[in-house]
């Protein structure tokens, strides 16, 4: 198993700076997000159009991308390791935008939910090679900072695009929205095949089996994949009781949007924080320190017995030092994950993905399934689930944290 260290393993010929690398990986990471919330606003027009007698049928637009999107993560990463990260990431985006045009131009709603299950499967070799990508050229504290301005990016994505979406409506037809996606997919290749060298020339990747094992022997890999997908399940817990706990329980109508982008703000700003702090005092201290700052927010609202209905402000204070903390933590549980799985970031990046989608699309049901019109099943979803990330965390570093490992 190859050592990581905090020497980036930077091409000596790079011919992409910093920043631009920077953007481009975000990009790649962000087309997903893309895909997802531009659709929000065409959901109605969507069930109107092919008169579907369910009203909430049309969230299948979403459902089927996610589950295309989970599944692609299980052929990216093996063979971008074994061919290469380019030739995967074009050929990924090659069926994204066939499966783009083939929803732009679906005669009814199954061929529509077909178009979407593969463009969610072409979207994701841009995810699992951007973060396989970034390990092939950092390792370590360099690799934590370099995710932290990723994230900083990415998430501006969620927060403007179903505005972008509605901005489509309004000059034509829900279809119009593929049509942008297309494009967007297209911008991407071309830039990727201009600016992007190959980290992973064809032939140097270890067998799958080998790679496989690596990673389910590595304990720290292991406990902090299992981490992340805790945590994630608190992010898309929020994301997808947001509509319901803003609109119904404190009554803001569709101006709800609003304090929803203003609240993905704390997560733009822990990014930025992060990425300043994280190499003086490493990837544990950071992540461990935000982490047990988060669960102090979450014993808050213990103390106050998780009200029902606390005033909208503690509410949108909460969420907001709670993914502020957020910002402090994935970051780095992902470069932890990655740190030692350098000859084989592919597979590593594929696996760590879909567990974290597949988990915190599943934890997210469960918690949302028990709404019933206040928020106390989210503070207490959000304090379950970092308990156990905090229980994961002490297993996987036997007990010890802020201790300083090689790398972090």
């Amino acid at each position: 198993m190859t050592q990581a260290t905090d020497t980036p393993a930077r091409p000596a010929e790079s011919r992409i700076a910093f920043p631009e690398f920077i953007v481009l990986i975000a990009g790649m990471m962000a087309l997903t997000a893309l895909s997802l919330d531009m659709m929000l606003p065409a959901l109605p027009a969507i069930g109107r159009a092919f008169q579907l007698a369910d009203p909430n049928a049309a969230q299948l637009v979403i459902v089927v991308y996610l589950f295309g999107f989970s599944a692609g993560h299980l052929y990216a990463g093996p063979l971008s390791d074994r061919l290469g990260r380019k030739p995967i990431l074009m050929t990924g985006l090659l069926v994204y935008a066939v499966g783009s045009l083939l929803a732009a131009a679906a005669p009814d709603f199954v061929t529509l939910l077909i178009g979407r299950v593969i463009q969610g499967l072409g979207a994701a070799a841009p995810r699992v090679v951007a973060m396989a990508v970034v390990r092939d050229r950092y390792a370590g504290r360099g690799m934590s900072k370099v995710m932290s301005f990723v994230m900083m990016v990415f998430i501006m994505v969620p927060v403007i695009a179903p505005t972008l979406g509605s901005g489509v409506l309004l000059l034509g037809p829900w279809r119009w929205i593929f049509a942008f996606l297309v494009l967007a997919g297209a911008g991407l290749a071309l830039w990727s095949a201009l600016r992007l060298e190959e980290t992973c020339p064809p032939g140097a990747a270890v067998p799958l089996k080998t790679a496989v094992k690596t990673m389910l022997t590595t304990p720290q890999c292991v406990g902090y994949t299992l981490a992340i997908g805790f945590m994630f399940g608190n992010m898309m817990t929020y994301v997808s009781t947001a509509e319901q706990v803003f609109t119904r329980v404190y009554g803001l109508g569709q101006a709800f949007t609003l304090l929803f982008g203003a609240i993905a703000f704390a997560v733009v700003a822990a990014s930025f924080s992060n990425s300043r702090i994280v190499e003086k005092l490493g990837m544990r201290r950071v992540s461990h320190a935000a982490l047990l700052a988060y669960l102090a927010l979450c014993g808050g609202m213990a103390v106050f017995g998780f009200p029902a209905e606390p005033p909208l402000v503690v509410y949108a204070l909460f969420c907001a030092g709670t993914f502020f903390c957020f910002g402090h933590v994935v970051p780095n549980f992902n470069a932890l994950a990655m740190e030692p799985l350098g000859r084989v970031a592919g597979v590593g990046s594929s696996l760590v993905g879909f567990w974290m989608m597949a988990a915190g699309a599943s934890l997210a049901g469960l918690v949302g399934a028990q709404f019933d019109g206040t928020v106390r099943p989210v503070t207490i979803g959000f304090t379950v689930l970092a308990l156990c990330t905090l229980a994961t965390v002490l297993v996987t570093e036997r007990g010890r944290l802020f201790r300083v490992g090689e790398g972090g």
